[in-house]
């Protein structure tokens, strides 16, 4: 069954997201590393997804998410408008090419095949052990996944 809280509506997949990842880990370390990188406690490193009432601090305003919530969409899969202002003036720059990456496959493929997609996508090509976006090293096998 599809967890409708994961599906962010610009194509940034919940359920392989560092935020969550750490979350879902309850690591002090890691969720201490990754609250270092945006910038926030570790403390603010929670998320249930993005369409969850236990949503990561930069999700609850996102100008997409509004806009999609704005015109009654899913996602921006489902925009005629896409790519739009909205995702080229995305304030975190390296979730641009993501978007872009992901929307026209979740448009392509429908929900569930995507999904099915997303998690094979950042899964170690060496030992599939389940990855997250942004990930450089596979934690159980140390290949380098960003080759």
């Amino acid at each position: 069954m599809i967890d409708k809280n994961l599906l962010s509506p610009c194509g940034l997949y919940c359920d392989v997201c560092g935020i969550r990842t750490a979350y879902l880990s309850g690591n002090p370390a890691f969720m201490a590393a990754i609250a270092k990188g945006y910038g926030v406690t570790p403390e603010e490193i929670k998320c249930d997804g993005c369409l969850s009432d236990n949503t990561f601090v930069y999700c609850v305003a996102c100008p997409i998410k509004n806009c999609t919530k704005e015109k009654r969409l899913e996602g921006c899969h489902l925009c005629n408008e896409w790519p739009c202002t909205i995702v080229e003036q995305f304030p975190f720059e390296n979730a641009r090419p993501e978007m872009k990456r992901t929307v026209p496959l979740w448009r392509r493929m429908g929900t569930e095949a995507w999904i099915e997609h997303e998690m094979k996508w950042f899964s170690c090509k060496n030992c599939g052990t389940q990855l997250f976006r942004g990930a450089r090293l596979c934690r159980s096998c140390g290949a380098d996944w960003s080759a």
